[in-house]
């Protein structure tokens, strides 16, 4: 067996062994490295040596704690690039990792799979948390009972067709600053602030794909102007097409007049909140037991 013939190799105390990783991004695109000092080939994946990625030895133990380590790498047009990492192509990619004997690739043993997690950037530099699979057991299961929906704007729950005339719309980019204000025709039969809140997706050109959630959505004579929270993406440029989609705080109010999804709402606005627990008698207010909320 092939992980009888790495134990043997290993038992001999001189090793020609070497790790070697395979990242699959969110869209589908499949990337081998090594530590090794040449390339290597196995499972129809090209593991690069040049990349300049490295790993950290990685903390394994029985029962259901998290396995992690981390790795550390270079950013370069060649491997990973920073353009790449912005658009969230790595965000939770899938990776996989073997103990290899490099004489022979057909040795060689999985070690770790998992996500990637957190990243981080360091001047050219780059660090990445890898998360094993049982890191899908700390996300919470369940609803929580709060005031504000849960629900994901659009999504299977919440029930509003986002393609509706009334809920998006697409426009050219006039101009742009620092990748987080956008300037947009004027969007008639939108009010302001319609899409504050809401997300905007990047249509055409070079950061096709990348979305960003908008900060601020204000009317001005110039045109329509997008402010996002974070840096949308690289390359943009003014002419690229942009999709933009109505944003929602999570109340009942706005659930029942912007969007008259009232029946699909999935908050508790009744519930009471701490500031009950601290309510005491006062004679502006009614003391009937009814519900407080204006």
């Amino acid at each position: 067996m092939i992980a009888d013939a790495l134990a043997d190799h290993l038992a001999t105390c001189a090793t020609t062994v070497c790790r070697a990783w395979a990242v699959e991004r969110r869209d589908g695109v499949v990337m081998g490295f090594t530590d090794h000092d040449l390339p290597l080939s196995f499972d129809g994946i090209a593991f690069t040596a040049s990349s300049g990625l490295s790993a950290k030895a990685i903390e394994q133990t029985t029962g259901l704690a998290v396995d992690n380590t981390e790795a550390v790498g270079m950013l370069s047009d060649a491997a990973i690039r920073e353009a790449d990492i912005r658009a969230g192509l790595y965000d939770g990619a899938k990776v996989r990792i073997w103990l290899v004997n490099w004489a022979d690739v057909a040795v060689r043993r999985l070690i770790f799979r998992g996500s990637l997690g957190e990243i981080e950037r360091e001047g050219a530099l780059f660090r990445v948390e890898l998360r094993g699979l049982a890191e899908a057991l700390n996300h919470p299961g369940g609803r929580v009972y709060q005031s504000g929906c849960d629900a994901v704007l659009g999504d299977a729950a919440c029930k509003v067709d986002l393609d509706d005339p009334a809920f998006f719309a697409e426009g050219n980019l006039i101009s742009i600053d620092g990748g987080v204000e956008f300037l947009l025709p004027d969007l008639d039969g939108h009010a302001p602030g319609w899409f504050q809140r809401g997300r905007i997706a990047v249509v055409t050109g070079a950061g096709t794909g990348a979305v960003g959630l908008i900060k601020r959505d204000r009317v001005t004579s110039a045109g329509r102007l997008i402010e996002t929270w974070e840096f949308l993406s690289p390359g943009l440029s003014p002419g690229d097409r942009v999709r933009i989609e109505a944003g929602c705080d999570k109340r009942a109010v706005t659930c029942k007049a912007k969007f008259s999804n009232f029946n699909n709402f999935r908050g508790f606005p009744d519930v009471p909140g701490e500031d009950w627990l601290m309510a005491y008698p006062n004679g502006t207010l009614p003391s009937d037991g009814g519900s407080r909320r204006a």
